[in-house]
Formats: C-alpha cells, sequence, structure tokens
C-alpha cells in the first residue's frame, strides 16, 4: 500500500503515519517541519519518503508529488491533513491576515494536495482521497470564525470533490472529528467532551478511509451531537454558545 499524508511531523498526521508505516506501507510524509520529518524517516528507514513543504505551496506539492510517483507508483490513499487552528475575532483588523492564514492552510492546502494525484488515481480506477475536516464545520464558534468557516468549507468541498469523482473508482472520504489529544488541543481553555487519544483516533481514521465512507463522524458520541447542535434553533444555540470560553487569538 501506498500512502500520502500532509501535516505528517505531529499530531493525527504522525500518528496516522505511524499507523499506516507499522502496517507495511510506503508513505509520502508531508510537512513543514524537516527536523521532525527526519525523525520519522530514521525510525522507518527505506518505508517512508519525507518532503518538507507548505501545502499553500502548490508547485512544492507537485514536484514531491511526481518525485514519490516516479519512486513507487500512484498511492493508493491521500490524506489531507494538514491544519491549523487559531482563535480569531473579527472585530481586529490585524486578525485579517490570520483569517487568510488559516483559510489558505485548512481549504486550498487540501485542494493542492489533491490536485496532483487526482487524475492518476481516476486513470488507475482506485484509491482515496482523504479530507480531514471537524465538527466544528457543523456550525460557528465563537473565537473561531476562521476555524469553524474553514471546516465548513472543506465539508462542501469535499461533498462537490465527491460529485466530481463518482463513477471513476476513487472514493472521497470526508473525517469529521471531535477533539483529539494533540498539541492542537493542549491550548483550550474550555471542557472537550469525548476526547480521544491520538493513537485511538489514528485507528479510527484508518477503519473509515479502508471502509471508503463518503462522510464519518469521529467519534460516533459527536457525532450524535453535531446532530443535535444542527437541529437547535438559533435563538437557542445563541443562547448557549455566544459566552463559551474559546481558543486565544494568535499573538501579533
Amino acid at each position: 500500500m501506498k500512502v500520502v499524508i500532509s501535516g505528517a511531523s505531529s499530531g493525527i498526521g504522525l500518528a496516522l503515519a505511524r499507523h499506516y508505516l507499522e502496517r507495511g506501507a510506503t508513505v509520502a510524509a508531508f510537512a513543514r517541519r524537516g527536523e521532525l520529518l527526519k525523525q520519522l524517516s530514521s525510525q522507518f528507514p527505506d518505508k517512508v519518503f519525507t518532503y518538507t513543504l507548505d501545502v499553500r505551496d502548490a508547485s512544492a506539492i507537485a514536484a514531491a508529488a511526481q518525485d514519490f510517483m516516479a519512486r513507487v507508483g500512484v498511492p493508493d490513499i491521500v490524506i489531507a491533513n494538514a491544519g491549523v487552528s487559531i482563535g480569531t475575532l473579527t472585530r481586529h483588523a490585524e486578525d485579517n491576515e490570520v483569517f487568510k492564514h488559516v483559510m489558505d492552510i485548512n481549504v486550498l492546502g487540501v485542494v493542492q494536495t489533491f490536485q496532483p494525484f487526482l487524475d492518476k488515481m481516476r486513470d488507475a480506477g482506485r484509491g482515496r482521497l482523504v479530507g480531514i475536516a471537524s465538527v466544528a464545520g457543523f456550525r460557528g464558534l465563537p473565537g473561531a470564525g476562521a476555524y469553524s468557516a474553514s471546516k465548513a468549507a472543506l465539508i462542501s468541498y469535499m461533498e462537490s470533490l465527491r460529485l466530481e469523482m463518482h463513477g471513476s473508482g476513487v472514493k472521497v472520504v470526508t473525517i469529521s472529528p471531535g477533539y483529539i489529544r494533540t498539541p492542537m488541543t493542549d491550548i483550550n481553555p474550555y471542557p472537550m467532551p469525548f476526547m480521544l487519544e491520538v493513537d485511538d483516533a489514528a485507528l479510527r481514521f484508518a477503519r473509515v478511509i479502508e471502509c471508503g465512507c463518503s462522510f464519518k463522524v469521529v467519534p460516533w458520541q459527536m457525532a450524535l451531537a453535531g446532530r443535535v447542535l444542527k437541529l437547535l434553533p438559533n435563538w437557542i444555540y445563541d443562547r448557549l454558545f455566544a459566552k463559551a470560553p474559546h481558543k486565544p487569538r494568535a499573538q501579533h
């Protein structure tokens, strides 16, 4: 099996890379932090190809994709996992750049991760294109305008891509996780129900990817919570969440 994973230097991306490598897969690991990718490579020599890049750089991804496919062939799975979560408040003009940063990585970064592989996978008539969204994309949350909007956009984008790939043999899989214990959630100053350990989350994600489910919330408890939140009238939702604590803003 050949697997491509973005954001593979830490958190769920690293856990997914380890999951597949331990099961004999060949992995292309994309991430900005090359020193962490080297650690992964040293643990799995000859099984992982590391590429230090930013998913906002389409040309860098295209070059990495071409190199990986020239070496080992068309991937079976491409997981667009790279993402950021940064607190934002619209009233602060200096947060405009943060909004753009989050959207560029969480949405356009996914598009650019898939593009170099898409036609090759379509020609092969097989494979999985996997986007890691979030339950935060179900409804807007205070102080998380950029993150919630990016994940809502990603969910819609993945659905559009699924329709575009219909009948090609390539499955498009959207995974919307709840809370996973990673550096991204460590700074959240609020309760996080149904928290998953990162290795457990990676195992659950891999099961969803294997089955080719079009859309899945992980864990299932968050799927129920998400359905309830979607059904709440705005006036009730506003009363419950308007004053909820939120992730700290970026340091400018």
